[in-house]
Parts: C-alpha cells; structure tokens; sequence
C-alpha cells in the first residue's frame, strides 16, 4: 500500500502535562457563568438550560469525561420585611387668630412745616451773608479812613517840616541883614567919626597954616588937589594880589567899588557902585578890597579919603 501526504495521521495524540489543569479551568469558567446566569433569573421558573462545552485544540487531545452538573440550589427565600409601624399623626397646630388690622393714624401734613423750615434757614443765611457784607463794608471803611488820616497826617508833617524850614531861612537871613546892618551902622558911624575927625584937624590945620579955604573942604593943601597920576598903580599893586579868582571868565568884566579911608589909609568903608554883571567877580572884587585892609599913601604922604577902585579879572 502506497503511503502518501495526504494521508491522515490516526495515532493517537500524545498526552500533554497541560491539557487535565486547562480542562478543569475550563469546566470552572463554565459553571461561574452559569451560576451567574441562574443567578440574575433565580424569580423566574424557567428549567436551566444545559449546553454542551466543545473545544477544539491545535493538537488532538483526549476528550475529558462529561461533567455531571450539579443540581440547582434551592432558591433562597427573602427573609419578610415586617412593616416599620407608621408613625402617629402629629395633631395638626391649631391656627393661630389672626391680628387685628392695624389702623394706621394718617400722615401728618408737614408741608407747612416744611416751607417754614426752608424759609428760617433761608432767613438766616440772608443774615449771615448781610453781616458778612456790613463787616466787609465796615472793614474796607475803617481802612480808607486809615489811610486818608495817614496820607492827611504826613501832608501835614511835610507842611511843618516846610514851614519849618522856611522859618529857619528867614530867621537866617533876618540874622543876616541884622549883622550886615549892624556892621553898616558901625562903618557909618566910624565913617562919620573919622570925618569929623578929620574936619577938626583940617580946620586945626588950616587954622594953623592960615588957610583959606573953605571949612568943609576935604584937602589938607591951601587948595584942593587929587591923587597923583601913579597913585593908582600903587592900589593895584596893594589890592591884586588879594585877588583869589581861579574861575575862566568870558570877556574881561569891569567892577567899580568905591572905597572909604581914614587918613592913615585904613579902609573904612567899600561898596559896589558899578556892578561887572559877573555876581562872582563882584563878590571876589568886594573880598579883595576887604582882605586889603589899608590903602597905600601917595607921594605927598596923604592917603584919598574916597577913590574909585576899577577891578578886572585879567588886569
């Protein structure tokens, strides 16, 4: 008989180690569901179901032998529940009476009270802001007034400061043309007692000597005669170099002081008799002659009672 691939092998398979354990896993996971399954439908009536477990290996094994079931558990009576006893009715509160409606006493109308209120506050603000404005008002005139006595208080102390000083340059000046007076009324009555002087010695003299002429006449000769012609070289000569005049005058002004002298050529008296229309030079021409003091004698000896002395910056 020829043997061939397709030949099927009809040996039996070789036991395996493993095949019993998997075979009561199997059977276990088997009767677990079950149980389950009886389980959830244990209020139904309905007889198990049986079924037929087949498997099937890559490897031939031997079938095990039939598991036997085992019968059903009787079903597991619930134990009754006794009724919990319900709880007695709470007897139901009796209501309470309701309150009497209260009667509401009507609003008051404050209204009047109300515009009172406003007016009395209104009336006093009035007041405040009148008192305000008086004070103000009371405050910016008592501060004018201030100031006005102030302005008037000073107007007045520069009038007397004014007055004040003007009372002083003319009691100054009264002090002044008292001693200029004074000192013309000494000059005049020196003057007049050196005339006279001078007249009784003329008239003692001329007395003497048997002049003829006249008593009043004011030469010591028989007759009148002037100063000699280099008298005046020597006045310029005595007065210039009193001169104390430093000033750049315009032109060459022309002063004529009439000069006084008692006989021994003390200078009596000396006034302007024809001004240079220079008042500076005046004044230093008039200084001049006083600083001179005494007039020089001429060549006879005599010294002119009154000459006129002409003065001139560049002289």
């Amino acid at each position: 008989m020829q043997i061939t691939a397709d030949t099927l092998d009809l040996k039996p398979p070789r036991t395996s180690r493993w095949s019993m354990p998997l075979v009561l896993a199997l059977a276990a996971h088997a009767l677990l569901i079950g149980a389950l399954t009886w389980g959830v439908h244990w209020k139904t009536d309905a007889e198990p179901v049986s079924f037929d477990v087949e498997l099937w290996s890559a490897v031939a094994q031997r079938a095990a032998p039939r598991a036997v079931e085992p019968p059903p558990p009787p079903p597991v009576r619930e134990p009754k529940i006794k009724p919990e006893p319900k709880p007695e009715p709470k007897p139901e509160p009796k209501p309470e009476p309701k309150p009497e409606p209260k009667v509401e006493a009507p609003e008051p109308d404050t209204r009047a009270a109300d515009i009172a209120t406003a007016q009395a506050k209104k009336k006093k603000l009035e007041d405040q802001k009148r008192a305000a404005d008086e004070k103000a008002e009371k405050a910016r005139k008592d501060k004018a007034e201030k100031d006005k006595a102030e302005k008037a208080e000073k107007a007045e102390k520069a009038k007397q400061e004014r007055l004040d000083k003007e009372k002083e340059k003319e009691t100054k000046l009264a002090d002044q043309q008292r001693k200029a007076d004074d000192k013309a009324k000494r000059e005049q009555q020196a003057a007049a007692a050196t005339e006279k002087l001078r007249a009784e010695n003329m008239r003692r003299m001329m007395g003497q000597a048997g002049a003829t002429g006249d008593a009043n006449a004011t030469g010591t000769a028989q007759r009148s005669s002037g100063p000699s012609s280099s008298y005046a070289g020597r006045v310029n000569a005595a007065v210039r170099p009193n001169v104390l005049w430093t000033e750049d005058t315009p032109g060459n002004p022309k002063a004529e002081i009439e000069v006084r002298s008692a006989p021994d050529g003390t200078i009596i008296s000396r006034r302007l008799d024809r001004s240079s229309g220079n008042a500076a030079w005046d004044k230093a021409a008039l200084a001049a002659i006083d600083r001179t003091g005494k007039m020089p004698r001429d060549v006879d000896g005599r010294v002119p009672s009154q000459l006129t002395i002409v003065m001139r910056p560049r002289d």
